[in-house]
């Protein structure tokens, strides 16, 4: 396993403090640049872009800020920033609403409105834990998922009045209920063996649960909503994966639709991840078949995907309490970076920081009132090499060693020659 040391970061100020699943990477305004949402503890939701350590905006919510998102929830066809308090306030928030004012020098300056307030708020259900931004029956509409502390999981739809479309007029429908064994760590949507959306639902133990999307038969167009509907016990799929016995009450967390490659069939059939508080990591696809698992001495807490290797193949990311960092590819091959300090909370995306682009990047939440974002993750292989056939892969390196007039097939010779330039002497059987 090899140990890797990123050092391109910048420091964000933070003063709260945060539930884990209340920050998160995604494009807040639309402009194709991705930014950094975090809720905290005293109802503020904060926006970080680029490299600016300030915060680019904030905004205010009711209660305890317990689970951000971004995403297209209204279906309106651009994003929104959608943060859920413990108290059960539903807020949204339209980032479009800002201004570009050109000054009579030409400098163009952004400006925000002066409503601090969202611009929807609706009560739910309290006690969420977790959400979900997706489209889980497979009807081109975006749904909002959430998880709660009471082993419950709701989906609801965003739906228009019939007189108006403006963004207040509407309001989220309930369209079912789940109820689930164990507590809900994590919510997320994954290819089925058909390609169909599965919604996922990690269980404790190393467990998950598939929920079964039955509202699509009951849909109501006179009333233009859904009549809800408890789950029944088909509608809860529970799964268990292979391998070792569990303890069946470690927190389970888990992530889907990682891609195989940039090609369309790598989501003919999806593969998930699943990581656990004693230290498992499991990928496995939509056949429920075991692709390989790994385990760590480390408290395992959060589970990403990133691709770090620029192929178009999604490796999975998991972190622990202490920063320890796992980044694993489809293959098993093993590469970690260690935090310096204790982390309260992470996630993993595209971030635009310093170079005017989306790249890969790490995000830790310590307890020290920071935030630090490591830009431009990214590594030319996973797989350790031989830096000799590395470099007589290049044509370059040839013609240098003949300049030199060295023979490339020597290996001894040029084996030599670096072990000189390296480390100052020859080398040594």
């Amino acid at each position: 396993m090899r140990s890797l040391s990123f050092v391109q970061r910048v420091s964000l100020d933070f003063s709260g403090t945060l539930f884990p699943h209340a920050i998160c990477l995604g494009d807040a305004d639309n402009d194709k640049l991705n930014e950094l949402v975090v809720g905290d503890t005293s109802g503020k939701l904060y926006v970080y872009k680029n490299d600016d350590p300030k915060p680019w905006l904030t905004r205010f919510c009711v209660g305890m800020v317990t689970c951000v998102g971004v995403g297209d929830v209204c279906n309106k066809g651009k994003n929104f920033v959608v943060a859920v308090g413990a108290e059960g306030w539903f807020h949204l928030f339209d980032m479009n609403l800002s201004q570009i004012k050109t000054d009579a020098s030409g400098h163009q300056e952004t400006v925000l409105g002066d409503d601090l307030k969202p611009s929807f708020t609706q009560h739910i259900p309290a006690n969420t834990k977790v959400i979900l931004i997706s489209d889980i029956d497979g009807d081109g509409r975006n749904e909002l998922v959430v998880g709660y502390t009471d082993r419950v999981v709701r989906a609801f739809r965003w739906e228009e009045s019939l007189d108006s479309t403006e963004l207040g007029s509407g309001q989220l429908v309930l369209l079912k209920k789940w109820l689930l064994e164990g507590q809900v760590d994590s919510l997320s949507v994954n290819p089925g063996p058909d390609g169909s959306p599965q919604l996922m639902v990690s269980q404790p133990g190393c467990g998950y649960a598939i929920l079964r999307c039955t509202w699509i038969s009951t849909f109501d167009s006179q009333t233009n909503g859904a009549s809800v509907s408890e789950s029944s016990t088909g509608d809860v799929n529970m799964r268990l994966t292979s391998g070792r016995i569990h303890n069946k009450n470690v927190s389970t967390h888990l992530i889907g639709s990682i891609k195989r490659g940039p090609t369309e069939e790598s989501t003919k059939c999806g593969l998930f991840a699943l990581c656990t508080l004693d230290g498992t990591l499991k990928l496995m696809d939509s056949f429920d078949q075991l692709l390989w698992s790994f385990q760590v001495d480390h408290q395992l807490f959060a589970l990403q995907k990133l691709d770090v290797t620029g192929d178009g193949c999604e490796e999975v990311v998991a972190c622990a309490w202490d920063g320890q960092t796992y980044i694993i590819d489809h293959n098993r091959m093993v590469v970690r970076f260690q935090f310096d300090e204790n982390v309260n909370a992470f996630c993993a995306g595209q971030y635009a920081c310093k170079d005017g682009r989306n790249s890969p990047c790490l995000v830790y939440v310590s307890f020290n009132h920071k935030i630090y974002v490591y830009w431009r993750v990214e590594l030319e292989r996973m797989e350790s090499t031989n830096l000799l056939k590395v470099l007589d892969e290049k044509e370059e390196f040839r013609k240098l060693l003949g300049k030199l007039h060295l023979d490339p097939g020597d290996s001894t010779t040029v084996k030599n020659m670096i072990h000189e330039l390296l480390y100052g002497g020859a080398y040594k059987e």
